[in-house]
């Protein structure tokens, strides 16, 4: 099963909690704790916060906060920042002939390698700001959407 493990979707709510902030301000883990071990946050915070995804700030006063706006935090962001590059089939990987001895003629590897590409754009699209919104129940902006104003 090709799946996202527990930690990049823990990582995914924090950044969705803060992204809902309506302003912009340090949060400390406890108001954002979404669900997720107390013991397991420091852990979960810190792969965000080593892609620059998220901005750690110690002490009493301290917690978190985003970089940059939502708008600019993207779910493929998150999800390669703990997944790693997202690959189908290994044969995405293939280097030479020496790594799979179908590569030269092979019918599966092309699709494969459009079916990423469709994901990761699909990833890409969707932003922090527009989940923020759809959680808080407000309208969500669309590039088509504001494209036609």
């Amino acid at each position: 099963m090709l799946k996202i493990n527990r930690q990049t979707d823990y990582a995914v709510r924090v950044i969705l909690a803060l992204a809902k902030q309506a302003e912009v301000a340090c949060r400390s883990s406890s108001e954002i704790q979404q669900l997720i071990p107390a013991a397991l946050m420091p852990r979960i915070v810190a792969q965000p916060a080593r892609a620059g995804l998220v901005n750690t700030f110690p002490g009493r006063a301290g917690g978190l906060m985003l970089p940059r706006p939502a708008a600019q935090i993207t779910l493929r962001d998150v999800v390669e920042a703990f997944e790693g590059p997202i690959l189908l089939s290994e044969c995405l990987q293939a280097k030479g002939e020496d790594d799979c001895p179908f590569q030269s003629n092979c019918p599966v590897s092309p699709k494969w390698g459009r079916v990423r590409v469709a994901m990761l754009r699909e990833m890409a699209a969707i932003t922090f700001e527009g989940l923020a919104q759809e959680a808080l129940g407000l309208p969500v902006k669309t590039l088509s959407a504001s494209m036609a104003s």
